[in-house]
């Protein structure tokens, strides 16, 4: 839809203007704007801030200005205000993951297992259409009132597969006629999830699982983590801890443990790495968690070494069987001996076992590589590519410099400036990126989790822990960016490298708010189709949602009129700062059709 403005400014010159007419008017408003400030309003957008002076230094800059404002100008009137409003997917969409497709993975030849991963390039390009929300969806509760109780008709899982869970899914939660409720803290005492994270403290040498961080453990990998119920004890001991577990078309445990709003995405050990830097988390657990670590020559265990920060651990308790002769106990201890004996492979040393679960630590010892046998796991040579690479036959040695051991490490998410160092950042850009951070933003008591799609150092999540705000971050870092993953991860935040060109791994509705700095300008320059990011931030996003992005003028005023375009209600401010960058502050509606 047209501003009124245009509107008018058609009526008096006629639907075509000469350029140079056109031009001078917009150099006229231009002026008037400097003078008396603006205001402009469509279906979504208007702009609600206060009007500051700003003063042009000469004519050139004032011309200059004008000029990109009639490209912008131009570009909107004449092409995406005239596009109509996306409309709605099929029902059969209401829970579409991209990039998982197991049907079309087979007919692309992928075989062995890889028909179950992550394949975006198997993805065709279809019409546009925003996904609609269950028809008996609701708001989700406020935090930390809705990490124990969600609405069941916001997840796909039917009463009969809740039925069909197994013993502890059943003590775990208590399905009522809308509602799922997990047991509070309080009364986490056995299915197991609180003497069960004692149990694993006391087996590590220590007084309880409140002396984690003591330990150096701050960050916590759980692969195949049913519900979240571990997930969410450790988050309350303040232990981040991220979720993965593979696509499930239905009952998902990465789709429930995000509706608890808990850290969680969709992640598959199978055939590639994980989107995760070498050295990225302090402990990785499974409990039960059905992969074959006797598999593929003890690639899946390398791959948990990589992940593995020097020192750190590896948690794995394996299923309970009613008999020792039974063929799940045979088929456990065939898989049992293999780890035996390979850990020594990739120097780690099985510290303790009791009952079903065992607890390896990781060396912190650097010699330990260099006294290894011949027939032990290589080194690795060169650069650590970990997005989605294939599975590496070799481990990462000391020679990194960021193999420093957990129990050395700062407990603070503030890096000193020689742990800056390591990852080439200064102290004056690590201060900016904090301050950065403090842009207006939605109520908090309506936010559980954010995703910022664009972290840089991680400021945004460190200015919440500031705040004491009882949110979560996802801090991505597109791949085509400078890496610094690393250092978010080493403050111990959660966060994962990822390409915007594609889908993220995650369901539908799974944040409640996303934010990006400087994103749409840097993917200017990339293949990627800005309403196919707009469509996915779509779809990721929950019914009343916020987005929030700073960025350049132009950027910001396309990407307005694509907000308009998926139905989402928008506002520019101008921050006033003297720049040429603006604030896009958008909230998704609750449309049902």
């Amino acid at each position: 839809m047209r501003s009124p403005w245009l509107n008018k400014l058609s009526v008096i010159l006629g639907p075509r203007p000469p350029v140079s007419w056109l031009f001078l008017c917009v150099v006229s408003l231009l002026a008037l704007i400097t003078v008396f400030g603006s205001s402009s309003s469509s279906s979504f957008d208007s702009v609600t801030s206060t009007w500051v002076p700003e003063n042009y230094k000469n004519y050139r800059r004032l011309k200059k200005q004008a000029a990109i404002d009639y490209f912008e100008l131009r570009t909107l009137s004449s092409g995406a205000s005239r596009q109509r409003e996306l409309g709605f997917c099929g029902k059969e969409r209401e829970n579409y993951v991209p990039c998982y497709n197991v049907t079309a993975n087979l007919l692309s030849g992928f075989k062995d297992g890889e028909e179950f991963d992550r394949h975006c390039e198997v993805v065709g390009q279809g019409k546009w259409c925003l996904i609609r929300p269950p028809k008996d969806y609701k708001t989700p509760l406020q935090w930390p009132a809705g990490r124990d109780v969600i609405w069941s008709g916001n997840v796909k899982i039917t009463k009969d597969q809740f039925l069909s869970s197994g013993s502890m899914t059943k003590r775990m939660m208590l399905l009522e006629e809308n509602q799922i409720a997990f047991q509070s803290d309080a009364g986490l005492t056995f299915d197991g999830v609180k003497d069960y994270s004692r149990q694993i403290a006391e087996m590590m040498g220590l007084g309880s699982d409140s002396e984690f961080l003591q330990a150096g453990v701050r960050t916590v990998l759980d692969i195949g983590c049913g519900f979240g119920s571990f997930g969410a004890h450790l988050v309350s001991i303040k232990l981040m801890t991220l979720c993965i577990a593979g696509y499930e078309a239905t009952g998902s445990q990465v789709q429930l443990a995000l509706e608890r709003g808990l850290p969680a995405m969709i992640g598959n050990f199978i055939t590639r790495q994980l989107p995760y830097p070498s050295f990225s988390f302090d402990m990785v657990h499974c409990a039960q968690c059905g992969i074959p670590w006797d598999k593929k020559e003890g690639m899946l265990l390398i791959e948990v070494d990589r992940l593995l920060k020097p020192g750190g651990y590896f948690v794995l308790t394996s299923p309970k069987s009613k008999s020792h002769g039974s063929a799940t106990g045979t088929k456990i201890r065939n898989m049992l001996t293999p780890l035996e004996q390979f850990p020594e492979k990739i120097c780690w040393s099985l510290i303790a076992q009791q009952d079903e679960t065992f607890i390896w630590q990781k060396t912190a010892d650097s010699q330990c590589y260099s006294s290894r046998k011949q027939n032990d796991v290589p080194l690795c040579k060169g650069h650590d590519a970990s997005y989605y690479q294939a599975l590496s036959p070799c481990i990462i040695g000391p020679s990194s410099k960021r193999w420093i051991p957990i129990q050395n490490r700062s407990s603070s998410s503030e890096l000193s400036s020689a742990e800056l160092a390591l990852h080439g950042v200064s102290p004056e850009d690590f201060f900016e990126d904090l301050q950065g951070a403090e842009d207006p933003l939605p109520p908090f008591n309506m936010v559980r989790n954010v995703m910022d799609m664009n972290a840089h150092y991680g400021g945004l999540n460190a200015a919440f822990l500031e705040e004491k705000k009882s949110v979560w971050v996802m801090n991505v870092v597109p791949v085509t960016s400078r890496n610094m993953l690393p250092l978010i991860l080493d403050r111990g935040f959660s966060g994962v490298l990822h390409d915007w060109c594609e889908p993220f791994p995650t369901y539908p509705r799974t944040y409640d708010m996303l934010h990006a700095n400087g994103l749409l300008s840097h993917l200017s320059s990339e293949r990627c189709s800005l309403m196919d990011l707009f469509v996915e931030m779509d779809r990721i996003l929950r019914p009343e949602g916020w987005v929030v992005l700073y960025d350049k003028l132009g950027a910001i005023e396309l990407a307005r009129a694509h907000a308009t375009q998926i139905r989402w209600g928008a506002r520019v401010i101008d921050i006033q700062n003297g720049s040429d960058q603006r604030l896009l502050i958008c909230q998704k509606p609750f449309l049902t059709k």
